[in-house]
């Protein structure tokens, strides 16, 4: 199994008990003005998970790696995230993500380490790659475990996920 579906999965495991020790009331505070709560960071989280579903499966058959971007705040916004319940999103976040371990996981060798030439990687925000630089899906499965993992130290602390191993 490639290396960030075991970091996804025990990313799962030990963030989401973590996550609802948060409660309902600390989850809904915003640390700034301009500062997403907890709920609203998971929230993108979530639509990061929807996004990239499609993304991980669609590229599986792509000649190239070029996909539609979003605009993360009015997604945000849009969907609520704000005033939906705490426990709900963490159940939610941690079954989606199960779930890309496993889109992840059987998505064939040939199909995540074929390299693209064409891609907007750079343009979705994915900085690492400018164009003309190939990019694989290996590349992008793993580039979205670094940023769920960089959001859940938002939320968590630097130092959330322990010993993972």
């Amino acid at each position: 199994m490639q290396p960030y579906v075991i970091a996804l999965l025990r990313d799962v495991e030990v963030a989401t008990p973590a996550l609802l020790g948060i409660g309902d009331e600390a989850s809904a505070r915003r640390p700034g003005p301009d500062k997403w709560s907890p709920r609203e960071i998971l929230g993108h989280l979530i639509d990061s998970a929807s996004n990239n579903h499609g993304r991980f499966v669609r590229g599986q058959r792509s000649d190239d790696l070029c996909f539609e971007g979003y605009d993360q705040n009015v997604w945000v916004v849009a969907q609520g995230y704000q005033a939906a319940p705490w426990g709900d999103l963490v159940t939610l976040w941690a079954s989606f993500n199960r779930h890309l371990a496993r889109v992840m996981a059987v998505a064939p060798e040939s199909a995540r380490s074929r390299p693209h030439a064409r891609h907007n990687l750079d343009a979705i925000g994915w900085a690492p790659f400018a164009p003309g630089n190939p990019a694989t899906l290996d590349d992008l499965m793993s580039d979205y475990v670094a940023h769920l993992e960089h959001h859940l130290k938002q939320i968590l602390g630097p130092t959330w996920w322990g010993d993972r191993g």
